[in-house]
């Protein structure tokens, strides 16, 4: 991929990854537009529906509203963000997202800097609640 490369994602050309919870689109990344410092994406999450407890030892996460309400358990406090606010995750510390409205939640999500090896980006600390497979070595994180 060369810098003069134009590159176009859409929502609808990216698998949903349910593994973790809820409907998580990885759009921009090492594997999709060649991103050297981290990685973009959005996740939709039904009432009640969550994403598991996890960490990342290398990156920060960012987290933006677009539409309803979504609660970050952080180290065990809690914080609701509503459309239009945001919220940074630092790294190693420990969250979980999830929709406590009855409204489907919309949010963006950016992770910086790139763990060395992708299988090293992401810790799982609670089982995970949905089906399908974790994405392969390689993949978006």
């Amino acid at each position: 991929m060369q810098t003069t490369d134009l590159i176009k994602v859409a929502l609808d050309d990216v698998e949903p990854n349910r593994r973790r919870g809820g409907d998580l689109r990885v759009l921009l990344s090492p594997k999709t537009c060649g991103a050297t410092s981290g990685f973009m994406g959005v996740g939709t999450l039904e009432p009640g529906e969550f994403v598991s407890e996890h960490y990342h030892p290398y990156s920060e996460e960012f987290f933006h509203t677009i539409r309803g309400r979504i609660l970050l358990r952080v180290e065990g406090r809690e914080l609701v963000l509503g459309p239009g606010e945001s919220f940074m995750v630092p790294i190693g510390v420990r969250h979980r997202i999830e929709n406590p409205g009855d409204e489907q939640a919309h949010v963006a999500f950016f992770l910086g800097p790139l763990a060395p090896r992708p299988e090293l980006g992401h810790v799982d600390c609670e089982p995970l609640p949905g089906e399908g497979t974790l994405p392969e070595v390689g993949d978006a994180r």
